[in-house]
C-alpha cells in the first residue's frame, strides 16, 4: 500500500473482503507493537436509529396479563411469538 494525498490508503481487494468493508464504511486504526491494526466500526446515524426506535415503540400493544394464565406459560407463549418474528423477519 502507498499512502497518497491527505494520507489516504487504498486497501487491497482481499483485504477489504477479509474485514467486510465497503466504501463509505468505517474502520478504527490503532497503533500496536508491529503496526497498525485496522478493524471495521459499526456506525449508526442517531436520526434514523431514533426514528427507527420511535416506528417499533409504536406498534407495541399494552396487554393485561391474564390473571388465569400460568406465568411459565405467559413466558413460553412470549418466546414462541419473539421466535415467529424472528423466523418472519429471516424470510423477508
Amino acid at each position: 500500500m502507498r499512502v497518497r494525498r491527505l494520507a489516504q490508503l487504498t486497501l487491497p481487494a482481499e483485504v477489504r473482503r477479509a474485514l467486510n468493508v465497503q466504501e463509505g464504511d468505517y474502520l478504527e486504526a490503532k497503533i500496536v507493537k508491529d503496526g497498525v491494526l485496522l478493524k471495521p466500526v459499526a456506525m449508526v446515524e442517531r436520526k434514523r436509529a431514533w426514528k427507527r426506535i420511535q416506528k417499533i415503540a409504536s406498534r407495541v400493544k399494552d396487554r393485561k396479563r391474564d390473571p388465569q394464565e400460568d406465568v411459565k406459560a405467559e413466558e413460553e407463549k412470549i418466546a414462541e411469538e419473539v421466535k415467529a418474528y424472528r423466523r418472519d423477519r429471516k424470510h423477508a
